[in-house]
């Protein structure tokens, strides 16, 4: 069970300072949106290239931009470790994905609530990550959406019998009240942007939401 937290919640000014005060985590969650994917405008390449620097875990950059089909290689040259693509953008899905491969990073596909997850388990094959958004992608704090749960479940049967080593990862309103619906369902990676960055002890929020989806799991 991964934690991932999102630094859309973090004080973008003191970036690196909220950065560091999550070094439990297993990864980071960069959200790079565009304006126009979205509608939400964050962050770009220079910037997520300095993250790679200075940040103590790996980098999972999250893609909410038109035409990833240019720009997600790039992403995985500047040094991140996963980066995720939308299915709903790219004009040849299995295409970025063995381009980000053959950068040395993990390729993970993104699904919006509307997209069918059949479209992520066409990809299966050529990814090392699945992202099941449970808001709508664009801007951080909102209600999660406990109707895309049949989704996980439809993945993680697909990816056990498959036997391939491929993370299931939910991004939209994880919290001590969530997470663990996410972790019965078949997730094993969770992106948690407010819940984390509210708390007053955030790296004692990152081992405390691992514990609860750990403990979900097993039960």
């Amino acid at each position: 069970m991964r934690i991932a937290p999102s630094i859309l919640s973090a004080d973008f000014a003191n970036l690196e300072r909220d950065i560091r005060e999550v070094s439990d985590a297993d990864i980071l969650h960069v959200d790079v949106m565009d304006g126009h994917f979205v509608p939400n405008l964050t962050l770009g390449l220079p910037v997520v290239a300095r993250i790679c620097q200075v940040a103590p875990m790996p980098i999972d950059v999250h893609l909410m931009i038109e035409d990833p089909d240019r720009w997600a290689v790039q992403y995985a040259d500047a040094g991140a470790f996963s980066v995720t693509f939308h299915y709903e953008a790219a004009t040849n899905p299995r295409q970025v994905a063995r381009e980000l491969r053959a950068a040395g990073a993990r390729a993970s596909v993104a699904i919006k609530p509307g997209t069918p997850v059949e479209r992520a388990l066409d990809l299966l094959d050529e990814v090392d990550m699945v992202l099941v958004m449970t808001v709508e992608p664009g801007f951080g704090g909102q209600a999660f959406m406990a109707d895309q749960m049949s989704k996980f479940e439809t993945l993680r049967a697909a990816v056990d019998a498959s036997g391939a080593d491929v993370w299931l990862q939910v991004d939209g309103g994880i919290a001590r009240d969530t997470i663990g619906t996410v972790a019965k369902a078949g997730g094993d990676t969770f992106v948690a942007g407010s819940a984390i960055y509210h708390a007053h002890d955030r790296n004692a929020e990152v081992r405390a939401l691992r514990d609860l989806a750990e403990r979900a799991a097993r039960d």
